[in-house]
């Protein structure tokens, strides 16, 4: 499984993006220039990330870093699948 194009269609799903977040690179800011995702929306990520991944996510693991990028969220996901 290709961690970032899951990432990709996670973040499509949720955010409603209709197939923009395709074209996004890791290194492609999220929290602040994606206007679709805001608090809520980061919860509905992680809810699907947990269950699209089989992981769950504690409150004190994830913070505003985490949506910094594309290759932040990766990385996250990458770490909690180690």
């Amino acid at each position: 499984m290709d961690i970032k194009t899951e990432v990709l269609t996670i973040l499509d799903e949720v955010l409603g993006l209709g197939g923009r977040s395709a074209a996004f690179e890791l290194e492609a800011p999220l929290l602040g220039a994606v206007p679709e995702l805001d608090s809520m929306a980061v919860v509905g990520v992680i809810n699907l990330l947990e269950e699209r991944f089989d992981f769950f996510v504690e409150d004190d693991e994830i913070d505003g870093a985490t949506f910094a990028t594309v290759g932040t969220l990766v990385e996250f996901v990458r770490g909690k699948l180690a």
